[in-house]
């Protein structure tokens, strides 16, 4: 994924996929609807946390290139 954008189509294509409306998918995710709206539009300025937690809700995985060790989430 290289921008906001594309991470947007991607949360879009999955809660379409997920049978949910941007309402249901903002309420099970105990986030705000308007946000949602925003994530699927591609807004740069939105907030990782709340993106993330949305993506785990709809299934959606990472795997990064590099992982973090426990030691590193310690610090």
């Amino acid at each position: 994924m290289r921008n906001a954008q594309e991470f947007g189509k991607l949360i879009k294509r999955a809660r379409k996929a997920a049978g949910l409306t941007q309402s249901e998918l903002a309420a099970a995710s105990g986030i705000g609807e308007r946000f949602v709206r925003e994530l699927e539009k591609g807004k740069p300025s939105c907030q990782l946390e709340k993106a993330l937690l949305v993506a785990h809700m709809l299934g959606i995985k990472f795997n990064p290139i590099m992982p973090i060790s426990q030691s590193e989430l310690k610090e």
